[in-house]
């Protein structure tokens, strides 16, 4: 019995060591394993007990019970359990789109880039963009100015087309993979009449598409107008829509803040909604006239104050607006004249002018940031917060976005991360088909040290110098026009092109090879003087040029001059007198 344990020992070891089967072998992933990595922690309970302190004296055992029971159904309904984080940009990020099928996500930032994501290319140890793209900058000519995105939307009713806010006069339309499709013109900023001018004269600060016609976008300014064009005319602006501030001293003009064209989902007639830097809200009909609006009320937020959230629900009969009044105001389109619910909430559009407001999918929940790095989601009828969480503690919640397709919830920070918040239960695709994958093998690119970020170029653009420092893209993805290609080139157009110096074809010559195969070589390091000086001797014993007249020439005699000569010195002319 003893001989066939051992043979059994042994057999179990050679089993082990063999191969259980030849060929391609898949990677199995702990998929629960991995979901369960991402799990939140309950840092929801603290704050909503703080909402409930007046019933907290009656607290006992079934209360305790009933709390965890809430959070368990708020989980349930807001996509909230579990979450994944993206470091990809090196500033705030201000601004964050995802296509209406859910499997590219773009986000923008301060850091004057965009970072084109794709939730089928990544698993949990590659979390990375894909593409890294910087709308500002020109291939013609060696600009070196970059500018913040203030905004980027995919288009609802064509995914290949995504627009694109940063702080420059003209709005651009690139394609889902980052190629500039159409870039807007600039109007004439000596012309008063911004009716007469052709595009913005000056910066622009959001924009949104048409819910309804693929073809045509609105974009918001800071010359006082609001310009509708079309994907197909990038010359000239379709339609202006100039907003004349009632504020005495302003000239009539004031900033506009933020924009919202929706459409109720019944059918009615679509509008476009905007906000002005003199506190004005302003509605107009989203098929024109814009010749006047359709309602406005003068002061629904302090004036001076940056309005930066703006939202239409999806029945089109309410919007919200968020001031930097500090406060959270929701307004009836149907009697538009004062609040319907006004509540207190501290406000970043200060320091960050994009911090958007946004309804849910359904319209049954509204969504913001914090400046304390907390998700608020309100109830749209009272304002009141229903769950209050924290993403980012310490560092401002900017931006907010709930996508209807993927159930789940993303937001940007200053601290450059974005968070994508979902359940694995009721969320589809997005974060939760990433955690759903096997992580890829370990690869010598994964390796920092040896080869830079997808997220920052190519590993092919990194250029290693032998007697050199390990030089990467980082700045050349975020400025183009610095740095080198993979071929040695200067990205800078106006630097001429230098060849690197190799072992095998060396532009400059060596030491060493000089020596041996110029003659003479050595006399460019000597000093002339003492060069000729070692021949002074020699000349004067064998003249070579005079030596026929050796014998004939005289001798040179010198005057001896007195003591007194030698203390004054010689004799000089005197000047003639005129």
């Amino acid at each position: 019995m003893e001989n066939e344990d051992a043979l059994i020992d042994e057999d179990e070891a050679l089993r082990q060591y063999l191969p259980g089967g030849f060929g391609k072998q898949t990677q199995e992933a702990n998929v629960a394993a991995q979901i369960q990595k991402t799990k939140r922690s309950d840092t929801t309970e603290p704050l909503r007990i703080e909402q409930k302190g007046s019933d907290s004296e009656k607290g006992n055992g079934d209360d305790a019970s009933d709390s965890e029971d809430d959070s368990d159904d708020q989980n349930d309904e807001f996509p909230t359990s579990h979450e994944l984080v993206l470091k990809t940009h090196e500033r705030a990020i201000t601004t964050l789109t995802v296509d209406p099928s859910g499997s590219r996500l773009i986000t923008g930032s301060t850091d004057c880039t965009l970072k084109l994501h794709d939730f089928a290319s990544m698993t949990p140890n590659t979390l990375r963009a894909f593409k890294s793209v910087d709308p500002t900058a020109t291939k013609t000519s060696a600009n070196s100015e970059t500018h913040p995105v203030y905004h980027v939307e995919f288009n609802p009713l064509s995914p290949s087309q995504v627009l694109v806010i940063c702080a420059t006069p003209k709005a651009k339309i690139l394609s889902r993979d980052g190629d500039t499709l159409v870039e807007f013109n600039k109007g004439d900023m000596y012309l008063r009449d911004m009716h007469n001018t052709k595009g913005h004269v000056s910066e622009l600060t959001t924009g949104t598409w048409h819910p309804t016609d693929k073809n045509l976008c609105v974009t918001a300014g800071t010359d006082s107008t609001l310009r509708i064009w079309d994907v197909n005319m990038k010359c000239c602006q379709k339609d202006v829509i100039v907003h004349k501030s009632r504020v005495a001293g302003s000239a009539g003009r004031t900033r506009m803040t933020a924009v919202a064209w929706g459409s109720p989902a019944q059918g009615g007639p679509n509008m476009l909604v905007g906000a002005g830097l003199d506190g004005s809200l302003v509605i107009w009909s989203g098929e024109g006239p814009y010749t006047r609006p359709a309602a406005e009320i003068r002061e629904a937020h302090k004036r001076d104050t940056w309005t930066s959230g703006l939202d239409i629900s999806a029945d089109g009969r309410t919007v919200v607006t968020r001031g930097g009044d500090d406060i959270i105001k929701l307004w009836d389109t149907r009697k538009f004249k004062q609040a319907v619910s006004t509540v207190e909430h501290l406000s970043t559009s200060s320091q960050y002018p994009t911090s958007n407001i946004r309804f849910s999918p359904n319209s049954s929940s509204i969504l913001t940031g914090s400046q304390t790095g907390h998700l608020h989601i309100l109830n749209p009828a009272t304002l009141r917060p229903e769950l209050v969480t924290a993403v980012t503690p310490g560092s401002p919640l900017i931006t907010v976005l709930w996508h209807e397709r993927l159930n789940q919830i993303l937001t940007g920070s200053a601290n450059a991360s974005t968070h994508i918040l979902y359940n694995p239960s009721a969320s589809t695709r997005g974060a939760a088909m990433i955690m759903s994958k096997a992580p890829k093998r370990r690869h010598i690119d994964d390796d920092a040290s040896l080869t830079t970020d997808l997220s920052q170029g190519l590993s092919g653009d990194s250029i290693i110098n032998p007697n050199g420092l390990l030089s990467t893209t980082a700045d050349s993805s975020r400025h183009p026009t610095t740095g080198l290609t993979a071929s040695g080139k200067s990205r800078d157009p106006r630097r001429p092109h230098i060849p690197m110096t190799t072992p095998f074809a060396k532009s400059q010559p060596d030491a060493a090879h000089v020596r041996e195969n110029i003659p003479l070589s050595s006399m460019r390091d000597e000093d002339p003087r003492e060069a000729l000086l070692r021949y002074a001797e020699k000349a004067e014993k064998d003249p070579m040029f005079t030596n026929a007249w050796k014998v004939t020439q005289p001798k040179t005699i010198y005057a001896e001059l007195s003591e007194e000569e030698e203390e004054d010195g010689p004799d000089k002319k005197k000047a003639r007198r005129g």
